[in-house]
């Protein structure tokens, strides 16, 4: 009985697409939303026995682009093609992008790297049921289980606002969604009706993802006219205590770590080292990179927005595309 039990198990682990209705704490999680958000329980019912257990959600979690080295992280973002197809992006929403800083204090060149990180400028956004992705994470993924269980909860909440239907959404292996890749809270939170049509759709409407990433931004505390970062240069080598700390310029400098330009003593801003063939180059991020990390916990992630920005920035220039805050 115990082995039939056991490769019972092992049999639901391996498909790549396993129904998910009975992994423990769905229906307690089916308790709570009908108890506190007023859901039917026999069409949650019928959702979840719709849901599917994905293997390969838990695989690509577990397995991060940012754990590749830094060069390697960089240039799966940066290139050629993501630089021209960023700049036709910005000449395509040129109205947008400027109404968008205006209002927001967001450079246009970085909401369009974020896009252009995020799905290639809406071309890659996600191939996982939405209802999948988050299924599996709030009750197979015990490392960040409460954090899943709201999202799930969110996309539940989000789908009856946005009337979606919830077996046909898709997003990333995390359970983000649409152009701007924003998790379901995120969504609810955040995201703006930007071009006044009366909705607000993430995952066609680029006008509205355009707002969306200025204003979220904008809510975690982007300040307008402030640089993001600056390379820096250490006198001695052997800080790794220092890297991800938060001093002021005058701070750094008393340390031996001078950014490469001139910045008020009195601003703070974060040590920061990658690591290329050559060995370690420093930089300083300031609020805005943080703001960034908000996004994306990750220096990689933040700096390869900066970065892409920077190209299309220089490219932009080409074609007038203004740009109202330095980087």
């Amino acid at each position: 009985m115990l082995i039939r039990i056991f490769y019972s198990l092992l049999f639901v682990i391996a498909l790549p697409e396993a129904f998910a209705a009975d992994l423990p704490g769905i229906p307690a999680f089916i308790d709570d939303m009908v108890a506190k958000h007023q859901f039917k329980r026999e069409e949650l019912v019928k959702v979840f026995e719709e849901a599917q257990y994905r293997q390969d959600v838990i695989d690509a979690i577990n397995m991060p682009a940012t754990m590749k080295p830094w060069l390697d992280y960089r240039a799966t973002f940066i290139d050629q093609k993501r630089i021209d197809s960023g700049i036709k992006f910005w000449r395509n929403h040129v109205k947008s992008l400027a109404h968008a800083t205006k209002l927001y204090g967001v450079p246009q060149e970085i909401i369009v790297a974020i896009i252009g990180v995020e799905t290639m400028y809406g071309k890659n956004a996600g191939n996982f049921r939405t209802l999948d992705a988050l299924t599996t994470l709030a009750f197979s993924y015990p490392r960040r289980a409460e954090f899943f269980r709201n999202e799930l909860e969110q996309y539940l909440l989000l789908a009856r606002e946005q009337s979606f239907n919830l077996l046909n959404i898709k997003a990333s292996y995390a359970g983000a969604l649409g152009i701007p890749q924003f998790m379901p809270s995120s969504y609810r939170k955040h995201a703006v009706d930007f071009n006044v049509d009366g909705k607000i759709d993430l995952m066609k409407g680029e006008d509205d993802a355009i707002g969306s990433v200025a204003n979220y931004l904008k809510q975690y505390g982007w300040k307008a006219d402030e640089p993001v970062a600056v390379r820096a240069k250490i006198e001695s080598e052997g800080r790794p205590n220092d890297v991800g700390a938060a001093r002021s310029i005058a701070a750094w400098e008393a340390l031996g770590v001078t950014p490469i330009g001139h910045f008020d003593e009195g601003v703070y801003a974060y040590l920061l080292d990658f690591t290329l063939p050559e060995g370690k180059e420093y930089w300083l991020g300031f609020n805005n990179f943080a703001v960034i990390t908000t996004y994306n916990n990750s220096s990689y992630y933040a700096m390869t927005v900066y970065q892409l920005a920077l190209e299309l920035r220089k490219k932009g220039q080409r074609y007038g595309l203004s740009r109202r805050a330095p980087l």
